[in-house]
């Protein structure tokens, strides 16, 4: 996959502890081994509820930005119907960058959205199929979370610092602020996260993201 062009060779880049970096990996791996057969049985349950909702492929994949600006395609469960302008996407973006919040555009009548979708949006059980980015290395469990191409591309020199460390499935933006954060606070709770690099704190995070996904807050 492609490398971004980083806008100034000389960007500030928050170093990430070659410690940290090792026993976030072994985290990544241990809860991922441990959540397999549960993480099976649930993946297919949602492969046939998808299958027998809609016409089209189970799981969808989209190009993200990744790790000092490295692309690669992550996976998710499909919840649209197939073949979506995304053009709607692109302008929301926009307008979340120049300081809107994600719910002020988030439509749950999108005619878009299948009626499984709905659902697993809300809980976020679409993005279940990101573990096999984390499993690849291209992910982690917790981390910013993954920007798309055309929204980098709007990136000031300091939003890149978010892409110090991997993206990451759940993070301080999905448990405390989601839908209700702008931009700019999104990426300040980023670089303040990867600053902090604790373990302690990964784990944290991974437990209240639990109470998230059952509540379905910030979904959509």
């Amino acid at each position: 996959m492609a490398i971004l062009t980083v806008p100034n060779p000389n960007l500030e880049k928050i170093a990430i502890d070659s410690n940290y970096k090792r026993a976030k990996r072994v985290l990544d791996l241990a809860i991922t081994l441990l959540l397999l057969v549960p993480l099976c049985l649930v993946c297919v349950m949602v492969a046939v509820m998808i299958r027998l909702d809609s016409k089209g492929a189970i799981f969808y994949r989209q190009k993200r930005v990744g790790l000092d600006g490295k692309e690669f395609y992550m996976y998710k469960f499909r919840s649209m119907v197939e073949h979506c302008d995304d053009a709607v996407h692109r302008a929301a973006i926009t307008k979340f960058m120049s300081g809107e919040k994600l719910s002020t555009y988030k439509n749950v009548n999108d005619p878009r959205i299948t009626r499984v979708g709905r659902f697993i949006r809300k809980t976020s059980l679409d993005e279940l199929p990101q573990f096999l980015n984390v499993v690849r290395g291209e992910m982690s469990l917790v981390g910013p979370r993954p920007p798309l191409p055309y929204e980098v591309e709007h990136y000031r020199p300091q939003d890149w610092l978010r892409l110090s460390g991997k993206p990451g499935l759940t993070g301080g933006w999905q448990v405390y602020g989601r839908s209700q954060v702008p931009f700019e606070e999104m990426v300040q709770m980023d670089i303040a996260y990867l600053r902090r690099q604790s373990i302690w704190e990964d784990l944290k995070l991974i437990l209240l993201t639990i109470p998230v996904m059952i509540q379905g807050r910030g979904g959509a």
